[in-house]
Formats: structure tokens, sequence, C-alpha cells
């Protein structure tokens, strides 16, 4: 892929861009996360789509400026960068607080052909340990801290040593842990999801591991209850991240909807 910049707001954000074809696809990732969330994906989507995929303001490589990390904030910023890059109908696929992103999004602006969502946040009310190990982690990113994290998050599968590695490196960056507090905190006093999911109208793919113990599979149901034209899908032995956990089935259920 190639590592691309753009300038948002004033802010310099960092992108990655592979791939060809008609349909768009930008991958956003979660609380936290970069772009290389989705390395086990980018090499199979980019066969058949154009790929878009950022690092969010506040997050990875691209600036993390001192301000409120509200939900407001992080849809204003989508429309803007999608406008500085010139994406006027893109398919989102949006992971964790990712998906509430792209949903809050979805229900604000008509213009998405087709909306992919990955265990969302936004409808549950309260922690969990798998969450909480999380959060320390990021605030201090030590290796065994980020290790444990990560393995709780995945069902306790073994990790790859570069996604913790990569993790620590960018939370020990200026502003990082600033930025990650400030959207959990515009998370925790977000309003209700659910009226604002009463208002998409792109054809919706929920994605939701069967292991998942950040945002436990029940919550999915709120989801898939108030999105009209909504699909949903169980990945059997996935933990938060089904994308990493496996692939191939992940691609290729997407791949199966966005064909329909």
């Amino acid at each position: 892929m190639e590592e691309k910049f753009v300038s948002v707001d004033g802010n310099k954000i960092r992108y990655l861009e592979s791939g060809k074809g008609n349909d768009v696809l930008v991958l956003i990732h979660g609380l936290g996360a970069s772009a290389e969330r989705w390395e086990y994906v980018i090499p199979i989507f980019e066969k058949h789509y154009r790929l878009i995929v950022p690092d969010l303001i506040g997050f990875g490589y691209s600036d993390k400026p001192l301000v409120d990390y509200t939900q407001e904030f992080f849809v204003d910023f989508l429309s803007h960068f999608l406008k500085e890059i010139s994406i006027s109908s893109p398919i989102l696929i949006g992971s964790s607080f990712g998906g509430q992103v792209c949903a809050e999004y979805v229900s604000k602006y008509d213009n998405v052909k087709k909306l992919v969502l990955v265990s969302p946040s936004g409808a549950m009310s309260q922690s969990t340990p798998a969450l909480e190990a999380y959060v320390m982690a990021a605030l201090y990113p030590t290796e065994e801290g980020a290790k444990n994290a990560f393995e709780h998050m995945a069902g306790d599968e073994k990790i790859d040593p570069k996604i913790i590695n990569g993790f620590i490196e960018r939370m020990q960056l200026p502003n990082a842990k600033m930025a990650f507090m400030s959207t959990l905190l515009g998370l925790k006093n977000s309003n209700d999801i659910t009226d604002h999911l009463k208002k998409i109208v792109s054809p919706t793919l929920i994605i939701w591991g069967d292991k998942d113990p950040v945002i436990p599979l029940e919550y999915s149901s709120s989801f898939v209850s108030a999105i009209r034209d909504c699909r949903f899908f169980n990945m059997e032995h996935s933990g938060h991240t089904p994308y990493v956990d496996n692939p191939e089935l992940f691609t290729e259920t997407v791949i199966n909807f966005l064909d329909e």
C-alpha cells in the first residue's frame, strides 16, 4: 500500500491507499488502533476494490490536536476527510468505535453505498473486563499489559508480536493518551445511538464475533433491530476483531454482501 498524507482542517492525516476498481472501500479502525489493524484483509480486498485506510485524527500517525474527541467531532472529521480526497460515494467498513463513527456518519449523510459494521460500540452502557484491560494497556503501554489486553480481546488466542509492539509505539507518541481518554469520555457521554440507527438507509451488514469479550454478542440486537435494511453474520470462534481472527471468512462474507 502507498502511504499518503492529507491536511484536514489544518491537521496532518495519514492514510494508506491501494487497489483499483469502481467501488471505494474506506476502512475505519477502532479505539486506540491505526490503519495497520486491517493489514490481514487489505491484500484480499485490494484485488477487488480501491482501498482507503486512514489513521483517524487523534490516533496512529495522524495529528492529535488538543480538542474534545466527541462523536460529532469524528463524524465531521470523516466528512471533511472524504471531501479532501474526493471520495463521494464510499462503502464504509468500521470496527468497534470506528463502527459507531460510521453508523453516526451514515445516519447523517446519504452518500454511502453500503455499510459494514464490525462489533460496533454505541449500545453497551457498561464496561467489560476486556475493555478495562485495553484501557489500562493504553494508559500504561508495557509489553505485558498490551499482550494481556490483546489476548483477552481475541478470546485468549496468541497475538502477533508486531501488533503488540505497534500499539505500544503509537500510544507513546505525543498526545496519544490524551486523545484516547478524550475519545473514551466522549463515548461514555454520547447520546443513545438507537434513534440515529433508525435513520440509516444504506444497506448494512453487521458482523460480530461470537466470543467477543469487549462488546459481547448480545449487544448486536440493538443494531439489527434498529437498522431497516440490515443483514447479520455471526463469526464463530472469533473475538472482537474477526478480520484479524479469520480474515478469509471475513472478506468472503463482506464481498458476498457487496456483490448482492
